[in-house]
């Protein structure tokens, strides 16, 4: 799956890993089922729904989207540790030199394990990555049955207006 990056980026979203589905089809959440794009919208990133498929115009509104690691899964439980941590030295290789402003990392497992942080939760994070605030936000995955679509863009509304 290509990164979808470019310079001076208001946020860098950055999910687990790419489902073997959106592998497939070459985009972003693309798995059925995935509440990533409902949940931007809702939240405010976006002026308008988008689908999987213009996933590069996410660049449009000053965001971007990358994986901590880029081998396709069926689940994220199928990733080895080795695979997460090795992923945020490439994360943060990224980040320095793209420069976003706030990286926000999809599901708060992979974002424990990739940095070291076995207490954090969800929301603003005290440290910074390469330069860039942190967020930790829920997996929109829709095998994440904790957060509700509701739950998802209340907690990336938080992002968003930090963001602006």
């Amino acid at each position: 799956m290509p990164d979808i990056i470019g310079p001076d980026l208001k946020v860098l979203f950055c999910g687990i890993n790419p489902s073997v589905y959106s592998a497939a089809v070459g985009h972003h959440f693309a798995r059925p089922g995935n509440r990533f794009w409902p949940t931007l919208h809702g939240a405010g990133f976006t002026d308008h729904l988008l689908s999987p498929g213009e996933d590069r115009s996410l660049l449009d509104f000053g965001l971007g989207c990358t994986n901590l690691v880029a081998r396709a899964t069926a689940q994220a439980s199928e990733l080895d540790a080795g695979e997460i941590e090795r992923g945020a030295g490439h994360l943060l290789d990224l980040i320095r030199r793209h420069r976003p402003r706030w990286l926000a990392v999809l599901g708060l497992g992979a974002y424990r394990q990739a940095f070291g942080d076995p207490l954090a939760r969800v929301g603003r994070q005290e440290r910074s990555a390469a330069g860039a605030g942190v967020w930790l936000l829920p997996n929109p995955s829709g095998l994440n049955a904790h957060y509700q679509l509701a739950d998802l863009v209340a907690a990336y509304g938080e992002l968003r207006r930090a963001s602006d």
